[in-house]
């Protein structure tokens, strides 16, 4: 998992913070939610992410007038052999690389839920695993942004983590323009001298290996804690749901492994629950012209909830 870092390091600069999320993600067998203004290479850190696994990866520009069946797939009638056949769409894959995806409507988002949740695809009456590892990894603008749609609670809360990628400081955008000056194609990785790492039979060994990281009791409880917390807080419409609890304990355990913990801290806890949690509230209205901020509510209920010892 280190070496895939090392990889996208070479296509992609100061962005080691997302690298570690999609890897967290792809540990706890989540997806990623990657926000940002255009520009930011969201899409290039998807792609050369997905190449340092050396995973099948799709990539969906998700525009206004894109249907649901041009993402998971149709019914085509096959006129020689006089029947219907199913033609699987992109998400059929390892790795989806949903570009922009509040740039089409609800009714396409949807097409996703499924696949997310349960892995697999329901048409006709017949169900399609997908294949394993399979993470969505999805890029979308900040909503302030012309022609873009909010995406509905259900379709956030399938998402693990949310990333944001700011503009980068003076010296790393300046590293980018290095690179450029010296001949690097964003659309030729391999020409960047990035390479494979590790295979899929890895990839589901690390898997098994971060889901048996153990937890304490009084780690779990302290999750619990934090969560109803969240539900208290006045600035609070909508606190975080159960579901939000289990998925800031898996992010918590992938994090863990990663740091070579074979149990989970209060720590791990805490370094994860922003990203976990940040697209899981729903603000008050009048939270919101005060201009107060999901993180700045989740950095309170952590600096209010009593750490176990």
């Amino acid at each position: 998992m280190n070496r895939v870092r090392i990889e996208v390091g070479k296509a992609v600069v100061g962005q080691d913070g997302t690298v570690t999320g999609l890897l967290i993600a792809l540990l706890a067998r989540g997806h990623v939610l990657i926000e940002g203004v255009p520009g930011v290479a969201k899409t290039l850190l998807v792609r050369a992410f997905s190449g340092a696994l050396g995973l099948d990866t799709k990539r969906i520009q998700f525009t206004p007038d894109l249907m649901p069946g041009d993402v998971s797939g149709s019914l085509i009638y096959d006129a020689r052999a006089g029947e219907f056949e199913f033609r699987e769409g992109p998400v059929f894959t390892n790795v989806v690389l949903a570009d922009e995806i509040n740039r089409t409507p609800p009714k396409t988002q949807s097409a996703l839920l499924e696949a997310m949740e349960e892995r697999q695809v329901s048409t006709d009456g017949v169900t399609r695993a997908l294949p394993d590892p399979f993470l969505v990894a999805a890029t979308q603008n900040p909503i302030e942004q012309e022609g873009t749609y909010t995406l509905p609670e259900a379709q956030l809360d399938r998402f693990l983590l949310k990333l944001i990628v700011d503009i980068p400081p003076r010296e790393t955008e300046l590293a980018v323009l290095r690179r450029h000056a010296e001949g690097f194609d964003p659309q030729n990785l391999a020409a960047a001298g990035l390479r494979q790492t590790v295979d899929a039979s890895e990839i589901r060994a690390a898997q098994r290996a971060a889901a048996a990281v153990t937890v304490a009791d009084d780690v779990l409880a302290y999750i619990v804690d934090l969560a109803q917390a969240t539900r208290r807080s006045p600035s609070v419409q909508f606190g975080v749901s159960p579901r939000a609890a289990t998925a800031l304990l898996g992010a918590s355990k992938a994090w863990a492994w990663l740091g070579g913990y074979p149990a989970i801290t209060p720590d791990h806890v805490q370094t994860m629950l922003v990203p976990t949690w940040r697209h899981r509230i729903r603000l008050r209205p009048d939270a919101e012209l005060e201009g107060v901020s999901v993180d700045a509510v989740l950095g309170s209920v952590l600096q209010q909830t009593r750490v176990p010892i």
